[in-house]
């Protein structure tokens, strides 16, 4: 990818930040976090947040709580450098930084390594971490948990510990004994409250648009942590952070300035902000539309239609007629178009709902998508073009990640897809004409020129139109 003529600076910056990692799933990451920042935030100051790994829920809660856009931090999408770059780009004008981590502490891309894990990223950006211990029917068993998990690695970076779904009474008895013990501090704990918990997410099939006086809840779970977390000395040892020296990464705008129509509604949410940024500086004109209530696609040079659950909406998106014979018209015409997971669904002729009951659809991709009984194809993988195409060259990759319980009778064969962990491969992905449509969720940086090419190619289909037009 082309490079903007300026200079690429490297600076240094102070960014008082903290990491919040658990012993496992379901140990109340987002709970906490979301708590926190809903605390800070009523405190009256300027909060950033960011979410470790690929997930898009998660970020969207962080959200609700600060009132902006959250963004996600990945080792595997991203190098170093760029995760560097992508916090100190959002954090920039913050007070305090929170990131929340994923699966357990040390859990990485695979069962047997760290890659990619909380801890990888605490290492990568100084971030001193605060480690949540799930302590639901244990006291003093907890002790022997928090040391395995500060004696694991000598860099643990691990500051601070949070004892969840634990009573008053034992944690006054077991608090200091942990920190004689230990020499670790330990931050408060949090009692069981079935009513606070934002854990009970079947699948990860609620989003915070499901969960009614979503606010309410959050102010709720703020209170409860304001008496019993020790909020400011989260905040000291978030400035207790060292300075963080990162790389500008500026890229060129380019000329024409394409206008670029996304799907975003209750079925298409699930979209990266730092992938929505790198549209709109490399020029990209975004104007948003829904599938399910608008009439028709706004006027543009090419449509992005990322994932969601449309299978939930499947009645609603099919009776929407006059939307599916407008998308079908402008990409059956040649309008660019990237389909990613739940777009890649609403391309097809049918697609099933939960019921198993199939409804119409775009009719782009001839086949069905249909439900399966377990996750399809789950986890990160390297998409490798085996041609040249419109949008990617031969043997070119780029990175993405898989999570649906959905699949297609026709998903295409224009690319090789290996699992990161190594243990598969597949062809799969339609990439012919001017469709790019799959079921995997990709990350723009792991290739721009892949986004440059979509965005030219844009171009030159308003000037193709635009002729024709004239001609007429």
């Amino acid at each position: 990818m082309k490079q903007s003529n300026e200079k690429i600076i490297t600076q240094k910056a102070e960014f008082p930040r903290i990491l919040l990692g658990a012993t496992s799933s379901g140990s109340g990451k987002t709970t906490i976090t979301c708590g926190i920042l809903q605390a800070l935030v009523n405190r009256g100051m300027s909060v950033s947040s960011f979410k470790c790994g690929p997930d898009y829920i998660d970020p969207m809660f962080h959200s609700n709580a600060i009132g902006t856009s959250s963004s996600n931090l990945d080792l595997f999408f991203s190098e170093p450098d760029t995760v560097r770059y992508l916090f100190t780009k959002s954090a920039k004008d913050s007070d305090i930084s929170v990131i929340e981590g994923v699966m357990g502490y040390y859990d990485g891309i695979s069962s047997a390594s760290s890659r990619a894990s909380a801890y990888e990223v605490s290492v990568t950006l100084d971030a001193p971490a605060i480690l949540i211990v799930d302590s639901r029917g244990a006291s003093t068993s907890v002790i022997a948990t928090i040391l395995g998990f500060l004696e694991y690695k000598k860099d643990s970076h691990i500051k601070g510990v949070i004892l969840n779904r634990m009573s008053e009474k034992v944690y006054q008895r077991i608090k200091n004994v942990i920190e004689n013990d230990l020499k670790i501090d330990v931050l408060g704990y949090v009692p069981s409250i079935p009513d606070i918990s934002l854990e009970s997410r079947h699948l990860g099939l609620v989003t915070p648009d499901n969960i009614k006086d979503i606010k309410n809840k959050l102010n709720l779970i703020a209170e409860v942590l304001e008496k019993t977390v020790n909020i400011d000395k989260i905040i000291e040892i978030s400035k207790s952070a060292s300075s963080l020296e990162c790389q500008d990464m500026p890229v060129r705008k380019m000329e024409g300035r394409p206008r670029i129509a996304i799907a975003k509604d209750e079925a298409f949410c699930f979209m990266y902000r730092d992938n929505l940024e790198l549209l709109e500086d490399m020029g990209a004109q975004i104007e948003y539309f829904s599938p399910i209530h608008d009439e028709c696609i706004p006027a543009s040079d090419g449509v992005i239609l990322y994932g969601g659950y449309p299978e939930l909406y499947a009645e609603e998106l099919s009776r929407n007629s006059s939307m599916i014979e407008s998308i079908k018209k402008a990409v059956s015409g040649g309008m660019p178009c990237i389909a990613e997971c739940g777009g890649f669904m609403y391309l097809h002729d049918e697609m099933e709902d939960p019921s198993g009951t199939s409804h119409s659809m775009c009719g782009i991709i001839s086949g069905r998508s249909y439900k399966t009984e377990k996750l399809v194809r789950f986890g990160y993988v390297d998409l490798k073009s085996k041609n040249d195409s419109w949008i990617l060259k031969s043997n070119e990759t780029v990175k993405a990640h898989e999570f649906h319980y959905w699949d297609s009778s026709n998903c295409g064969s224009d690319v090789i897809s290996t699992r990161a962990s190594g243990d598969g491969s597949w062809e799969y992905i339609h990439c012919e004409n001017n469709v790019f449509a799959g079921y995997p969720h990709i990350f723009y940086r792991s290739c721009p020129d892949m986004i440059r090419r979509f965005l030219e190619a844009c171009i030159n289909y308003r000037t193709v139109r635009e002729k024709y037009l004239k001609q007429e």
